[in-house]
């Protein structure tokens, strides 16, 4: 019986065999483009046997500064891609069968060594793809190189890039956390029985349909990122802000200022969106625009001529407030005016 894999791994591995099938058919990664010109972005979603996306729109731009196209046939990945994840999911539904400890993690290390190569492997070829530039290119910027990041953003000329999973990487983040839960499950089994209860399976549920949540802002990239409105630097970290619209695009400000004037612009794709103001501790922390602590007044110079600050504490903004005579109480209904 110490060979024989616990109930509660058994059901997740058969649910993560599942989800891994689905995978097949999602999105796994998406990178987006946002500058000046293109205010609603462009993007490019990278699935299992092929590409989605903005992808002639990006080959046009990159004719410019002599980056490679980008063309499904030149990707020998998608043509075994969905075969070793659905082989990754038949050993998920042989794991849940066959109830054997060795079995388990044969597949967490088949699973393990799957994720680590193909992360190398997307990163060699952002690399490539960022470096090897055609000498002839109509722009050219001496030892401008034009990667993107492997996760995260970067600034690329007048471009900001962001990469990150998509739903089905997610879904492989997610399946990979089970394993390792099961995986020290089976092992702490060997020495002590587990005491799980409904609330621990529970948990283990809701993180698994919790795939695509966002767990928070995007840090503001301080000394890199351009403000989206009047496209200066963002540095100061006491009036950064951002902006998340309802299709999750992600706009960085230099000064409240901006925000609100981008939103008269833009008010297409800024409905109802998601406010972050940083602390004017200058901890650069983002606190919800909504739950802030807000001071207003002449003494408070933003960027952009902005007289507002935002606290994450109300102690804080309290004490500013004593000590800058002219400033006072607000809020952000007050304040925001769409």
């Amino acid at each position: 019986m110490r060979n024989r894999l616990l109930r509660i791994t058994r059901i997740l591995c058969g649910i993560s065999a599942i989800a891994l099938a689905a995978v097949i058919f999602l999105p796994i990664w998406r990178i987006d483009l946002t500058a000046p010109q293109y205010p609603e972005g462009l993007y490019m979603q990278i699935f299992a046997s092929k590409l989605g996306g903005n992808v002639e729109v990006i080959n046009g731009l990159n004719h410019y500064i002599g980056m490679s196209q980008i063309h499904e046939k030149d990707f020998v990945e998608f043509l075994v891609l969905p075969y070793i994840i659905g082989l990754l999911a038949v050993f998920g539904v042989l794991t849940a069968i066959i109830n054997r400890k060795w079995f388990f993690y044969a597949w967490f290390v088949f699973f393990s060594l799957f994720g680590i190569i193909a992360m190398m492997d997307f990163y060699r070829w952002e690399y490539n793809y960022g470096h090897n530039l055609n000498p002839t290119a109509p722009i050219q910027v001496p030892g401008m190189s034009y990667q993107p990041p492997l996760i995260g953003y970067k600034q690329l000329l007048n471009f900001g890039a962001y990469s990150m999973p998509d739903i089905g990487g997610w879904i492989f983040i997610v399946v990979g956390l089970l394993l390792v839960v099961c995986g020290w499950l089976e092992l702490r089994s060997l020495f002590k029985k587990p005491a799980l209860s409904p609330a621990l399976i529970a948990i283990l549920a809701i993180t698994f349909t919790c795939t695509g949540c966002s767990s928070g802002p995007a840090e503001i990239p301080y000394g890199q990122a351009a403000c989206a409105d009047c496209k200066m630097t963002i540095l100061d970290k006491k009036f950064g802000a951002e902006l998340v619209t309802k299709k999750g695009k992600v706009f960085f400000f230099d000064d409240l200022k901006c925000l609100f004037n981008y939103e008269k612009n833009h008010a297409a794709i800024t409905e109802k969106p998601t406010v972050y103001l940083s602390d004017f501790t200058g901890e650069s922390q983002l606190v919800l625009a909504s739950q802030a602590f807000l001071a207003k007044g002449e003494s408070i110079h933003g960027p952009m001529g902005g007289q507002v600050a935002a606290f994450l504490h109300a102690a804080d903004r309290d004490a500013f407030l004593q000590q800058e005579a002219g400033t006072v109480k607000t809020d952000w209904k007050t304040i925001h005016q769409p």
